[in-house]
């Protein structure tokens, strides 16, 4: 199996975060952590990120979006 490493703008156009909220999520625990690609290079791996992205679209739907209101009967 392949695997795709992406580089932190491609991370940050993807998930629409800017840099120091990924980093912050990050230490969270609540984004995937990255993989060192060297002494100072590292990357994620774009089935984490995908994968990332498919659970905030999940829990968007269920939870639905902030300050929505339920139409009224």
């Amino acid at each position: 199996m392949a695997h795709s490493i992406l580089r932190l703008p491609a991370v940050k156009a993807r998930t629409g975060l800017s840099r120091s909220t990924i980093y912050l999520r990050i230490s969270e625990s609540r984004f995937p952590r990255p993989i060192s690609l060297g002494s100072r290079a590292v990357g994620w791996v774009e089935s984490d990120i995908n994968n990332w992205i498919e659970q905030q679209i999940t829990s968007s739907r269920v939870d639905g979006p902030a300050g929505s209101f339920t139409k009224p009967e």
